[in-house]
């Protein structure tokens, strides 16, 4: 088995109890992209066909506003899911930005063939609700946690949660994730350094 595929069979048995033939099965309607740093795999106005699962590399979606600033909505490194979630389910135009960071391996899945999946077996399903319902949490606390917490304590929880992906992300990417400008983040880590 390749190792991306051990890496994904851990993945999934860790939410949901599979005999190897049902991973087999489950595999079998997902195909490998390799991806090239700066490369897009979603851009706004097409409609998104695939979700992704980054086996290796990091993949980051953003959004730009009306001056042309990018605002950072998710990063996915190895064993995450990417995709702009509401024009894939949806199956509309995008409204995100899903590009390379590094060069990555994904296992992607289409959204017809998702569907064909899900109804194979429950079980199936079961993992892609299970999924779902944990997306829509992170998303809960992101809005949650942008509302309540200082652009200090946004950060701190930041390297606190997702202190792998510190050195793989550009800073200007981590300040318009934690919602700041890069400045502010070069004085809050400046800041930091002289305590």
């Amino acid at each position: 088995m390749l190792e991306e595929h051990t890496l994904f069979k851990k993945h999934i048995t860790k939410r949901i109890d599979l005999e190897d033939s049902e991973f087999e099965q489950f595999l079998n309607f997902f195909s490998t992209k390799i991806v090239t740093k700066r490369q897009f795999i979603t851009q706004p106005d097409f409609v998104p066909s695939h979700r992704s699962f980054v086996c290796t590399g990091a993949m980051r979606a953003y959004i730009l506003d009306d001056s042309g600033n990018e605002h950072t909505i998710q990063f996915a490194i190895e064993n995450w899911w990417i995709t702009d979630y509401n024009a894939y389910i949806y199956q509309r135009p995008a409204t995100m930005f899903v590009m390379a960071q590094e060069n990555s391996t994904l296992l992607q899945i289409s959204h017809e063939k998702e569907l064909e999946l899900k109804a194979l077996n429950p079980k199936f399903e079961t993992f892609f609700r299970i999924m779902a319902e944990r997306s829509t949490a992170y998303m809960q606390r992101r809005v949650i946690e942008r509302l309540t917490l200082s652009a200090e304590e946004r950060y701190q929880h930041f390297l606190d949660k997702y202190s792998l992906m510190v050195n793989r992300f550009p800073q200007y990417t981590i300040a318009s994730y934690i919602g700041v400008t890069t400045e502010f983040l070069s004085r809050m880590r400046k800041n930091r350094l002289l305590k």
